[in-house]
């Protein structure tokens, strides 16, 4: 711990406020990533999971003294490479789902832009735009033929300005401002369809709402951009002086992580995988992945499905033989999914038994996981792993406890379980009649920070 850091141990930061660490009996302050809602860089794209800067920021400042390599495994939207490069600190992240590698990428390159040039190219948009919506402009530009959704995901009119939005970013020359543009597309892009977040992807009319017949597509893109724009001002006179930090993202699976990392060359890991809660990135994703061409049909998202941490329920409930392939003697894993496995077994994979499968991939990642921490840890220094527990048919599952002891396994030490965050709010899947039983009470969904150490 930097010694130098006022107050350190003392105060935790929560929402920009510093408050005693009594409140909330943790050294770290709620990691949720909703706080980054109204931060420079981090309001650029809405993103379910994650953490916050705050939290990144408060873990930089207490394990890296002077300058380190930081590591993300699971790297999102790109949280603690911004905020790595924001401190002066080199980093590099892993990261499989193709929209957030692409919006932490045009992060990370935006730095790098002529604001000059963004901003002519923003003036030029809203005069291309002008100049075609009053005309019988037809648009080059097509919607993603492969991308099939149960009703009709852009009403007619709100189709037609997107096209024109497609044209006008067909035209920009510079790969890094057109990025940005398409970012600012993608971003929005939910808010206008006749879908909505739920929290995962489902119709407006499933949810109440009415479909979206019209809307200004030049005008909440103009908002997005001249909000890019004035944060990569504000970001510029920050690191005005941070040349030579260098930072990467890595289109891959962190399980493939020999490949790009040296043994024992990182200085400090902030990251949390998916969490047990069968949360569906790629699939609630797919509106950017088919219309940022990453996917053209469901073929293509399946190599998707099965690099996955952990797979997915829908992916793993019908194989055969999943069995844990590690042993630890001293945690009550396999009783609990033993438990789980009889729950509801008329329903067959729909039931327990499906649930546990999941269960099985998912700690038998949580294994490999906890080898690429021990393969590319310095000795000495940290890993922070934010995470949290799980109720699957019922059956409460303390992720974080076995994650803990797993990595404890293979030769890390268990510095501590932090607790920052006791109420979280659950994923679909613990109220849903047909997947899973609705969470008794007594059951309570919590986030954890497992502190580990190489030794």
């Amino acid at each position: 711990m930097d010694s130098n850091i006022e107050g350190a141990g003392q105060f935790v930061t929560q929402g920009g406020d510093r408050i005693p660490k009594e409140q909330n009996g943790s050294y770290f302050s709620d990691p949720a990533f909703s706080i980054n809602k109204t931060q420079p860089i981090h309001r650029w794209v809405p993103w379910i999971a994650g953490f916050s800067k705050d939290f990144v920021n408060e873990s930089i400042n207490r394990y890296i003294n002077g300058h380190g390599r930081i590591l993300d495994p699971f790297a999102g939207v790109g949280t603690t490479l911004v905020e790595s490069y924001i401190s002066g600190n080199n980093s590099v992240g892993f990261e499989i789902n193709p929209y957030a590698y692409f919006a932490c990428k045009t992060k990370i390159n935006s730095f790098q832009i002529d604001l000059e040039s963004l901003n002519h190219e923003i003036n030029k948009f809203s005069l291309f735009y002008s100049k075609k919506i009053k005309s019988k402009y037809r648009p080059s530009s097509k919607a993603p033929l492969g991308f099939k959704t149960r009703v009709t995901f852009y009403s007619p009119n709100v189709l037609h300005k997107v096209l024109i939005l497609m044209d006008f970013i067909q035209t920009i020359e510079d790969q890094n401002i057109s990025d940005l543009f398409k970012l600012a597309f993608t971003s929005t892009m939910v808010k206008y369809s006749n879908y909505s977040y739920e929290p995962s992807l489902a119709t407006r009319q499933k949810a109440g709402k009415a479909d979206v017949k019209d809307y200004n597509i030049e005008e909440i893109t103009v908002q997005k951009l001249l909000e890019f724009s004035s944060d990569i001002a504000w970001i510029k006179k920050i690191v005005s002086n941070h040349n030579d930090v260098k930072h990467y993202i890595i289109k891959d699976s962190f399980f493939n992580y020999e490949q790009y990392l040296s043994k024992k060359s990182i200085d400090l890991i902030i990251t949390s995988p998916p969490y047990l809660n069968n949360y569906h990135y790629n699939r609630n994703t797919r509106p950017q992945i088919y219309w940022l061409g990453f996917a053209n049909n469901p073929d293509d998202m399946k190599p998707l499905e099965d690099a996955n941490f952990g797979n997915y329920w829908q992916t793993v409930r019908n194989r055969d033989n999943i069995e844990i392939n590690f042993e630890i003697p001293d945690i009550d894993l396999q009783d609990r999914l033993d438990k789980l496995k009889k729950i509801n077994s008329d329903k067959k994979t729909y039931g327990g038994s499906g649930w546990a499968k999941y269960a099985i991939s998912y700690f038998n990642d949580c294994y490999r996981f906890s080898k690429g921490i021990d393969y590319s840890l310095k000795k000495g220094k940290t890993a922070l792993v934010v995470i949290g527990n799980s109720i699957l048919q019922g059956v409460t599952i303390p992720t974080d406890e076995y994650f803990a002891k797993i990595a404890e396994s293979v030769g890390l030490e268990i510095v501590e379980i932090h607790k920052p965050k006791f109420n979280r709010r659950g994923s679909s899947i613990i109220q849903s009649d047909v997947r899973a039983e609705k969470a008794k009470r007594g059951h309570r969904l919590y986030e954890s920070i497992v502190e580990l150490k190489k030794i």
